[in-house]
């Protein structure tokens, strides 16, 4: 899939946002997608519920249970959305209606895809708050979003997304703005969702540890391309590519040294290269880097039990 933003500068060019992603995910699995901001990851999975802005367009083959998706009149990708994907956002005091009560929200969704209806939807609406871990959900359903914390609120959401029971679940950062102690209860609800429900999650993230930690398998995303997929294990015991290396050592902890004031998380120098240019848009960045990696660009080859684009594959950690 591919995903172009028009540009504001120069009418006559499109701006490449993802080139060519290609992911699969099953029923009762999770696939984390991880990469810095400007990778492509959001941008993707507004292109899988068909929500991406004005000006910008999305080309390829998307397939929900074996039905190509991408080219459906809005109509139909309207009922998909609910019926066959759900999204949780990383803001829920964004995508939550400000001036609607949190029950009256969810509500709606029973109404417009499962034609549930007054005490009916209520019912459905407070069992599916309990299902996502909010105690006392009759109160909470009167509720409006400013009177809920961010985890109540990204609770709520989670409860919105599953009310048409989707078969895949879409996760833009879910956790980002919460706290520590919150963020792991999310996390534990979307991984015990997933096994109960049987869905496939789709989640976007930055951190390689919470992919880590929650994810049966890991696509690594730069400059709008995937350049390792893999089991989580593998990508954190032998990536293959320099740039899951990196992530990786950004996110786990640290060596401990003497004095804590030398202590550093690693870093990458240089900025990331924009998507569609010759040669492996990571090269200007890497630490391995030959004179080929700046004229061809590897394409996703077997390595190990995933697969890796990088004419170096492996030697980062060798």
């Amino acid at each position: 899939m591919r995903v172009r933003f028009r540009s504001h500068e120069r009418a006559a060019s499109d701006v490449l946002a993802v080139d060519g992603i290609d992911l699969t995910v099953a029923p009762g699995h999770i696939l984390a997608l991880i990469g810095e901001s400007g990778s492509g990851k959001s941008a993707t999975l507004l292109a899988l519920a068909g929500l991406l802005p004005q000006g910008a367009s999305a080309e390829g083959v998307v397939r929900l249970l074996g039905r190509s998706i991408l080219d459906l009149p809005e109509h139909e990708r309207a009922l998909v959305r609910g019926r066959g994907i759900g999204m949780v956002f990383q803001d829920p005091g964004g995508s939550l209606n400000p001036v609607v009560s949190i029950g009256s929200q969810v509500d709606e969704v029973l109404t417009v895809h499962r034609g549930l209806r007054g005490r009916a939807a209520r019912a459905e609406t407070e069992a599916l708050l309990t299902r996502c871990g909010m105690a006392d959900a009759a109160h909470r359903a009167e509720a409006y979003p400013h009177q809920l914390s961010g985890g109540l609120k990204q609770r709520a959401a989670i409860a919105a997304a599953l009310a048409a029971r989707p078969a895949v679940l879409l996760a833009d950062e879910p956790t980002t703005a919460l706290d520590a102690t919150v963020q792991a209860q999310i996390l534990d609800l979307l991984v015990g969702l997933v096994d109960t429900e049987r869905l496939a999650m789709l989640l976007v993230t930055h951190d390689m540890a919470v992919a880590a930690s929650v994810a049966d398998r890991i696509a690594v995303a730069y400059a709008g391309r995937i350049v390792e997929e893999g089991p989580s294990e593998q990508l954190i015991v032998r990536p293959g590519h320099p740039y899951s290396l990196a992530l990786r050592e950004a996110s786990l902890p640290f060596e401990v040294t003497h004095d804590p004031l030398t202590r550093r998380l690693p870093e990458l120098r240089g900025r990331m290269a924009a998507a569609g240019g010759t040669g492996c848009a990571f090269a200007p960045r890497c630490p391995l880097v030959i004179d080929r990696c700046r004229t061809e660009s590897p394409a996703l080859l077997p390595f190990g039990d995933g697969r890796v684009a990088c004419w170096r594959a492996g030697e980062a950690v060798a």
